[in-house]
């Protein structure tokens, strides 16, 4: 088979102090992305502002938008300009106290290709998300777009084979997680270590089990918490997997990056073919999947 190379950037980021901030250091990082040849870009969960869920707050309603709405006008329009693929991050406002984690995919157009919303909501100390968004109602749904489908889930999404699973089901051809996790800072460094581990190899984990590529957006630099609490230390370490779990690229813990990599899609097939875990699924035995827990 001949290689179907998809040139791919991850935009980590850190959070520059204001959505318009954010927005102008997205437009550099698209740009600096079309200069490179790239043509799908995946941004970070909730690119536009800090990781405010570190609190419970109703005055940080505020910050949702609709969709469409001012930034996806703004991402639509440098996607058509510059005829890049673009995965976004947002705070959706539905209606009035009805909001979602949603990621928004561009198709080299300012029309929306289509959109997920995170489906699995944490609710643990400095990520309590629960207080802000309803769980997605979109289902695992790929997104077609003009490099090929796309499987979009959304950070906490990262821990469940299922939903990585059921977009490999749908024609998936590639994973994409726009990502906020990171430490606390008083945690031991052999903690940290293990977290950062337990992330990466559960991703590669998806990857390897449904034999398609994979791309983690995380972002980075620490972000106090706005009630004095201890704060988060994002730590970066974005990277793209084959679909045998290889690391393809991967970027710093600690600074911004564009990282750029070459994706050969055809793999897929060839890995498919020698590891068919897809054909020797037992669906006749799997109907307590559906259960909490089997007591």
């Amino acid at each position: 088979m001949k290689p179907r190379n998809l040139r791919v950037a991850l935009l980590q980021e850190t959070d520059r102090g204001s959505v318009a901030a954010n927005l102008d250091a997205i437009e550099a990082g698209l740009r600096e992305a079309a200069a490179a040849g790239v043509q799908l870009v995946l941004l970070q969960e909730l690119h536009n502002g800090p990781y405010f869920c570190q609190h419970e707050s109703t005055d940080e309603f505020d910050r949702a938008e609709s969709i469409p709405g001012p930034s996806t006008e703004r991402i639509g329009a440098l996607a058509e300009e510059l005829k890049l693929v673009v995965v976004a991050s947002l705070f959706e406002r539905r209606a009035a106290g009805l909001y979602h984690n949603t990621a928004v995919v561009f198709d080299r157009s300012r029309a929306i290709a289509g959109r997920y919303r995170k489906m699995h909501i944490p609710d643990d100390p400095a990520f309590y998300e629960k207080f802000y968004f309803t769980p997605g109602d979109l289902g695992f749904e790929p997104v077609q777009t003009s490099v090929g489908k796309l499987g979009v889930l959304v950070c906490w999404d990262q821990w469940y084979p299922e939903g990585a699973r059921l977009m490999a089901l749908a024609g998936a051809e590639l994973l994409l997680y726009p990502t906020a996790i990171g430490w606390d800072p008083q945690d031991e460094a052999a903690e940290k270590q293990r977290q950062r581990e337990a992330w990466i190899t559960v991703q590669r984990g998806h990857a390897v089990a449904n034999g398609i590529p994979l791309l983690a957006c995380n972002r980075t630099g620490f972000e106090a918490a706005p009630d004095g609490g201890r704060g988060i230390q994002f730590w970066g370490t974005s990277f793209v997997a084959g679909p045998q779990g290889e690391f393809l690229a991967q970027a710093g813990s600690d600074a911004r990056e564009l990282l750029v990599v070459d994706v050969d899609l055809e793999r897929s097939e060839q890995v498919r073919r020698i590891w068919p875990f897809l054909r020797d699924r037992r669906i006749d035995a799997y109907d307590d999947l559906l259960r909490r827990f089997r007591d």
